[in-house]
Parts: C-alpha cells; sequence; structure tokens
C-alpha cells in the first residue's frame, strides 16, 4: 500500500468505530446515580519511599495513610513509563505510550522532533474521560496534563475533544488556568494562587464540579503537580524561603501535600460523596532527586529509570462496601494501562465495540482477589539518546524493559547488554541473572525486540 500512511488510517478507523456506539448502548445515555464516582489522584514525581504506609519515613503522612487504612494497598503497580508524559498518555488511553509516539516529556517542537516524538496526543486516540462521558458521567480535570500543549505548541487539541467537559490546568497544557499562568511559564511568583496552594485549589475544584454534578456520576482526574521540583513552600512569618531543591523544602511540600488529601477526603464525606467513590491514589513516575534512594524505598533507580524506583509506584484503591478495607496486596501486577478497562468494568461503563487497548481488566483483584497478570507488560524510554543522561550512575538503566510474571528484563535498542531478575525474589535488582537464565532471557529478548519494533515511528524530517 505505497503512499498510504498506515498509521493514521488506523487512527481514522479508530475513530470511526470510537464515534459508533455499541450494540445495545445509546449516545450519551442517562446513568443511573448509584453509579459510582471515579476520582484519579495522579501525584507528580511521588517515590513509595514518600509515603508512609508504604514504608516511607521522611515525613509522616497520616491523611495519605488513613486512605490506604481504608482501601487496598498494591506493592506491584506499575506506571506505564518513567517519565510524565508518557505515563499519563498511558492511562487515559489505556495503551502503550508509544503506541501514540510518546517516548519522553513533551517539550519544544525542536526537542518533541529530535527525541522522534509527538507535539501532542492525537484527540483520535482512545481517552477514558470520553468514554466515561459517553456513559452519562460528567468528567473534569484539574491539574497538570503534559500531553500537549504550552512552550511553543500552540495548536494542541483542547480538553473537550478528549472527553472532558471542565478543566482547571497548568502551563503545560493547551487551555492554562489564568490564575495558575501569569507568566509564560510553569510557575511564577506573579500567579495568582501561589505555587503552596495549587493542591489545595485543585482539591477546591474537584470538590466543587462533584457538588454541582451530584445528579449524575462524576469522573475526575485530579492531576497535582506536587511533589515534583521546584518545591515552593509557604514561608512562615519572618522566614527566608527555602531552596526549592533542598530536603528541607520538599518534607513542607509533603506534609502540605498530605494535608490536602485529608481535606479532598473530608470533603468528599462531608458531602456524603465518600462511600459512593472509587478513589485511585497513585504517582506518574518514581523520584528525583532521591536524597540518597530515600525516596525510592528499597527500589533501585528513580524518575527516568526503567528499574523499579522509576516505575514501580504506590497504589491505594478505596470504595467502601465494594474494595476490602486495611488490605494490602502483595503479588497482583496492575499495569497503569490496565486503569482503563477496571475503571470502567467497576463503574459499568461499555466501552466502544471497536476499543483494543493494552490493559487489562484487573476488577477483581481491586475487590479483593488477587491473582497473577498472565500479560506481559512492556516499557520503552526514548527511541534514540535525546532526554537519556540521567540519571547517573547506578540507577540509569537500559531503554527497554518487560515484566512476565516474577520475572523482568531489560536491555537495549539492540538487544544487547541484558539484564534478567526475578524481580519478585530481588526487588532491588541487585542481582543479574541473565548469563545463568540464558533461556529464559532470550525467550524475553526475543518479546520485547518484536514488541518495540511494532510500536508506529513518526516520519521525522530533519
Amino acid at each position: 500500500m505505497k503512499g498510504i500512511n498506515l498509521f493514521k488510517l488506523s487512527a481514522g478507523l479508530w475513530l470511526l468505530l470510537q464515534c459508533m456506539p455499541a450494540v445495545g448502548q445509546r449516545k450519551n445515555p442517562k446513568k443511573s446515580k448509584s453509579q459510582p464516582n471515579v476520582i484519579i489522584i495522579l501525584t507528580d514525581d511521588m517515590g513509595v519511599g514518600d509515603v508512609g504506609a508504604f514504608g516511607g519515613k521522611l515525613v509522616p503522612t497520616p491523611h495519605i495513610d488513613k486512605l490506604a487504612a481504608s482501601g487496598l494497598k498494591l506493592t506491584h503497580y506499575y506506571s506505564g513509563a518513567p517519565i510524565c508524559s508518557p505515563s499519563r498518555a498511558s492511562i487515559l488511553t489505556g495503551m502503550y505510550p508509544g503506541r501514540w509516539n510518546f517516548v519522553t516529556y513533551l517539550d519544544k517542537k525542536n526537542h518533541n522532533k529530535d527525541a522522534e516524538q509527538t507535539d501532542f496526543l492525537n484527540p483520535d486516540a482512545p481517552s477514558m474521560a470520553r468514554f466515561f462521558k459517553n456513559s452519562g458521567y460528567a468528567t473534569g480535570h484539574f491539574g497538570k496534563w503534559h500531553m500537549g500543549g504550552g512552550r511553543d505548541v500552540t495548536e494542541a487539541p483542547k480538553f473537550d475533544q478528549y472527553g472532558i467537559d471542565e478543566h482547571a490546568s497548568t502551563y503545560e497544557s493547551p487551555e492554562p488556568d489564568p490564575l495558575l499562568t501569569a507568566t509564560n511559564w510553569i510557575w511564577s511568583d506573579k500567579d495568582s494562587i501561589k505555587r503552596w496552594n495549587r493542591t489545595a485549589y485543585f482539591v477546591d475544584k474537584t470538590l466543587d464540579f462533584m457538588s454541582r454534578h451530584k445528579d449524575q456520576p462524576c469522573f475526575v482526574n485530579l492531576w497535582p503537580d506536587e511533589v515534583h521540583t521546584p518545591w515552593v513552600p509557604e514561608p512562615g512569618a519572618g522566614e527566608e524561603a527555602l531552596k526549592p531543591q533542598s530536603e528541607a523544602a520538599f518534607k513542607r511540600v509533603l506534609k502540605e501535600y498530605d494535608i490536602q488529601i485529608g481535606r479532598l477526603i473530608d470533603g468528599l464525606k462531608a458531602r456524603g460523596l465518600f462511600d459512593n467513590t472509587i478513589i485511585i491514589f497513585t504517582s506518574d513516575n518514581g523520584a528525583l532527586p532521591t536524597f540518597g534512594g530515600t525516596r525510592s524505598g528499597v527500589y533501585r533507580g528513580s524518575k527516568l529509570s526503567l528499574y523499579e524506583g522509576g516505575i514501580r509506584m504506590p497504589f491505594i484503591a478505596t470504595w467502601p462496601g465494594h474494595i476490602p478495607a486495611g488490605k494490602t496486596d502483595e503479588r497482583s501486577e496492575l499495569h497503569a494501562t490496565d486503569l482503563l478497562p477496571t475503571l470502567s468494568k467497576l463503574s459499568g461503563v461499555t466501552l466502544p465495540a471497536g476499543y483494543q487497548g493494552d490493559g487489562v481488566d484487573r476488577s477483581a483483584v481491586l475487590l479483593g482477589k488477587s491473582s497473577l497478570r498472565k500479560k506481559e507488560m512492556f516499557w520503552e524510554y526514548g527511541r534514540n539518546t535525546i532526554a537519556y543522561a540521567y540519571p547517573k550512575g547506578n540507577g540509569k538503566s537500559p531503554q527497554l524493559a518487560v515484566r512476565s510474571g516474577e520475572w523482568k528484563l531489560l536491555t537495549s535498542h539492540e538487544g544487547s547488554n541484558a539484564e534478567l531478575y526475578n524481580i519478585v525474589k530481588d526487588p532491588a535488582e541487585l542481582n543479574n541473572v541473565a548469563a545463568g537464565e540464558t533461556k529464559k532471557t532470550d525467550e524475553l529478548s526475543g518479546k520485547l525486540l518484536a514488541w518495540w519494533k511494532s510500536l508506529p515511528r513518526l516520519d521525522i524530517q530533519h
């Protein structure tokens, strides 16, 4: 089929299929009030070592810990990438981000071109928000987006093209909130909503949105930009501002973030919404800086790494009377792409007949039935070496990875320098057993490279 762009053709076919309601499904059907609300809290750059309930000791996090005690903790939850833009795309689409040409963080057009990636998420892509909206949900996005818009990317699609009814977002979005963006940059001292009040602002937006839509179920992305650097806590009276990369500043920001999670929960309870709301609490990728690895817990690596510290995240799910309280599941694997089919199933949302995601319905796991994930999980970090200089030292990983049951393999794009770990027995990835497990290494290398080669490529003209 010379001269035909197969990726655009498949995207167009996908859009046609998506617009067709499933058999027996009406467009925007009226849904029952009893359907659960859904809130996905996606913390920015939070490692497992930041949360007391996951063993963190940097600063107490009593409100997040209380949320964990009221629901289910998973210790084998994985983000879709070790960096923000692709990890967010994996949640929204339920697909590996590379399928939509997300491979590292979105930046200026020249950077994106050099990195062989897109400038924004194709509006033809599947969207969890759109699926929920088409099933009668009111949809909101409050917080960071970073899937298109900002810098010199001015033509990014607006929020409504992804099925989002209301929004309040930051500079890295197609429609930044003017109260957060007094200048043409991510944050400024001139912003009406100061850096230290951003999470409170997004929490207020979430509670207001849900209060105004009590007659229908709500789907909300609550995606704060804490605890990403720079850390700018509110200065006390007569106090000098703390250095925005210092551990002291981080601890103050994390403490305030925990307070705001408590405000959200209290606000939902005061409005009679908590008992019928599914809450997912997790992070987009690992922490950086880690303060000597402390923020990554027992795991190797950090943000920008495909070692566990970059992709294995804290994960809490609550829904009173449905998701068991006070339980920790230490064996069930869950991937970010699983959230779309899982939350759709729990919420009674029918997916379009043509949707073919990479995720697996893991609703039974959230309802308390532990099980192994029978499908491999894959990752890439970059199509080349652009934006791949960090982290330095022992945390710098190969650029491709796969987890299959108890095994995790990492390798280069060429399949060289393979590293194999029994991730159940060796979660810290200290003992590379590739040389002694050649059959498993060859098997997983073959699967990983075949997957990577199957991803679409942009036609980059330099």
